[in-house]
């Protein structure tokens, strides 16, 4: 008994030291700017257990600062939360931006990103506004988009309560948020609704990635091929196929892009996301849509988290908010 108590805790310490060893010797090619000691102790989540975990840091507000007034309010029948950001030294009407929040569809909160909302929000004189939007597995596609829609109608609805200008409203995200503000673009576009830009950071398009075996060593970090596996899993309430997924869940699957708003699309070329972002911009280029694609080497998914402040980042972030700058 004793030495089975041994082996059992002797295993999962010798498989963390060899998950620490195989992220340390990959942490070689990330870009000097964008190391961290802690990256290779970072967990990643790919399994339903560790979820309350994860939701629960999730939660933590980040702070928004001076110069913005933040209201939370609720949304519609099913009174999504949402996070209103307004800058206090803007007039209205103002341009406005639909934040939606990342974490691979199963985790994340319009709280933890209050930080980024309100500097969008000061730097460039935007109404932010970012829903909590109803979160997978217990509520799979298309439940999140169907909440950012809902989201987005109340933004039109009641322009002038938030002091927006409807005409002028762009859609952005980061990672699952990326894919679900290009699934709002794609989605408004077919049912007539005028978006001026979208913004999609490292986004979540396409779930035939966790299909793939052969990635070309991206992904060893925060999100790995088994979290992405386990995020569409919960997203779409089945095991990913190549045949075929709903419209509007994979983005990425969309042949026809012609007619989507001017886009931006960033993403590193360590990040899991790499391929199907770069072939995505290819294509919205190739459709006639005015497309930015930027690629930062060395860059993993998710290095904000470690290098915000990095000259890499820096310029990474301003080319989007130079993007929304143009088009709005």
């Amino acid at each position: 008994m004793k030495r089975l108590a041994a082996v059992a805790a002797v295993v999962p310490a010798a498989l963390a030291v060899r998950r620490y060893r195989a992220a340390r010797d990959a942490m070689a090619d990330v870009a000097p700017d964008l190391r961290s000691p802690l990256l290779p102790f970072m967990p990643s989540t790919r399994r339903a257990g560790l979820l309350p975990l994860f939701r629960l840091s999730s939660r933590i507000r980040t702070p928004s600062g001076p110069g913005v007034m933040v209201a939370e309010r609720r949304v519609g029948e099913l009174a999504v939360p949402v996070m209103v950001t307004t800058p206090t030294e803007v007039q209205p009407p103002r341009p406005a931006v639909l934040w939606i929040h990342g974490g691979g569809y199963i985790v994340g909160s319009s709280r933890l990103e209050a930080f980024g909302t309100a500097r969008l929000a000061r730097d460039l004189g935007v109404v932010t506004v970012s829903p909590d939007y109803r979160l997978a597995p217990e509520h799979p596609f298309p439940a999140a988009l169907d909440d950012c829609m809902a989201v987005l109608r109340w933004m039109r609805d009641n322009a002038d309560e938030l002091g927006i200008d409807p005409a002028r409203i762009a859609v952005m995200g980061a990672s699952a948020g990326g894919g679900l503000a290009a699934a709002v673009a794609q989605r408004s576009h077919d049912e007539g609704i005028g978006l001026r830009a979208q913004v999609l950071v490292y986004p979540m398009l396409d779930d035939r990635t966790a299909l793939r075996t052969d990635h070309e060593g991206r992904g060893r970090f925060l999100w790995t091929p088994a979290s992405n596996r386990f995020g569409w899993t919960c997203y779409l309430g089945r095991e990913p196929r190549m045949s075929d997924a709903p419209q509007y869940a994979a983005p990425a699957r969309r042949t026809d892009l012609a007619g989507l708003p001017p886009t931006w699309v960033g993403v590193g070329d360590l990040d899991l996301f790499y391929r199907e972002d770069v072939d995505y911009a290819e294509r919205l280029r190739a459709g006639g849509v005015p497309c930015t694609l930027v690629t930062i080497p060395g860059m993993y998914h998710g290095a904000d988290a470690f290098a915000s402040k990095s000259l890499s980042l820096r310029g990474f972030h301003s080319g989007a908010q130079d993007h929304l700058r143009t088009y709005l």
